[in-house]
């Protein structure tokens, strides 16, 4: 089986050059290695040449899933490999990969994790990526979602499933997206703990945020609730919906608290809670990276399990809103419904039915 290498990129900088050259540094080398430029104003584009890459240009900024879409399409393998062009591999990364993929070969996709030694020193790079690491090694060998830093599929099962979905076009969850439609086509999904990259992405709170909310939690709880089903692995676990619950819970009766100061001892009562739930996870990064590490990165680690809950909240309520004023609509007479929607000529009114 032949792997093609597909690296979206966007302005790479020095991690996308890091990642070129760790990927020329593979042994065995992969049978194509194509970059795919998104609309880059720096150097990017340079450096896949100086090395002799194939480079092909979506001609403006349009997103990964258009990178990669376009990437795909240029391959010949039987295989795609994508990964991001801020992350390394190692040197025996494609050799794991095809000894994977002649191994099983009843697989259609699979996917890795980032490893546990993340390339920015600041503690949310460290937090974030670790997390991560952490999430994808406690998870069971079959997997329900796609990953497009680590992931690889069969290029004419891609093509078959028509790629990411091109309306997003921003970095968010287009791979995730993939990996619904695969698993409900019964295509099978594999998690390797031992294949791992390294991320290089430095992490702050206001990309935490912009990237967790805005580009991930909500549009992952759009399509939660698109597909009906919350399937239990990686952080979608019942321990992990527990720990939402709690969070905002905390929250509640803090605020409570403020009015009912009696308030104040179920909110503790339920941060003790937590703690426990919790507990696994911090534990561990108490041995990665010692005690005071762990300690810092609970309020983190919490806040993050609050907005997680509230995305999921509001994107359930706006939906159940549009039903509610879709049902409204269609029951009502077609005079209101004329007068509701400004958009319509006085023409049309006689056509609403």
């Amino acid at each position: 089986m032949t792997v093609a290498v597909v690296i979206p990129v966007y302005n790479g900088g020095a991690a996308f050059e890091q990642c070129i050259a760790s990927v020329l540094a593979a042994n065995p080398a992969p049978d194509e290695i194509i970059v795919v430029d998104d609309g880059s104003t720096d150097k990017s584009c340079e450096i896949a040449r100086r090395e002799g890459i194939r480079l092909i240009h979506t001609g403006r900024q349009q997103g990964p899933a258009v990178a990669r879409n376009l990437g795909v399409q240029s391959a010949k393998s039987d295989w795609i490999f994508f990964i991001d062009a801020d992350v390394t591999i190692t040197p025996k990364t494609v050799d794991i990969l095809k000894s994977k993929i002649a191994n099983d070969q009843t697989i259609d996709a699979l996917i890795g994790s980032y490893d546990n030694s993340p390339g920015a020193p600041n503690l949310l790079s460290q937090y974030k990526n670790l997390l991560h690491h952490y999430t994808h090694q406690q998870s069971s060998a079959e997997g329900f979602t796609f990953w497009g830093a680590c992931g690889a599929i069969r290029r004419n099962v891609f093509l078959e499933q028509g790629g990411f979905d091109e309306s997003y076009l921003l970095p968010s969850i287009e791979d995730i997206e993939l990996g619904y439609r695969l698993n409900a086509a019964n295509y099978k999904i594999a998690v390797y703990h031992d294949l791992q990259v390294k991320h290089l992405k430095r992490w702050d709170s206001a990309s935490l945020l912009r990237t967790d909310v805005f580009q991930r939690a909500i549009p992952w709880s759009k399509l939660l609730l698109k597909y009906g089903q919350m399937k239990n692995s990686l952080n979608l676990s019942h321990w992990c919906r527990a720990r939402v619950a709690v969070s905002g819970l905390i929250v509640l009766f803090a605020t409570l608290g403020i009015v009912w100061p009696g308030m104040l001892w179920v909110a503790t009562g339920l941060m003790v809670t937590l703690l426990i739930l919790d507990f696994p996870v911090l534990n561990w990064f108490r041995r990665e990276r010692g005690l005071l590490f762990a300690l810092r990165i609970i309020p983190w680690h919490w806040f993050s399990h609050f907005y997680s809950g509230v995305a999921f909240a509001v994107v359930l309520a706006d939906q159940q809103l549009m039903k509610l004023n879709g049902k409204i609509l269609s029951d009502a007479p077609v005079s209101s419904v004329a007068v509701a929607s400004p958009s319509l000529n006085p023409e049309g009114i006689e056509r609403v039915s």
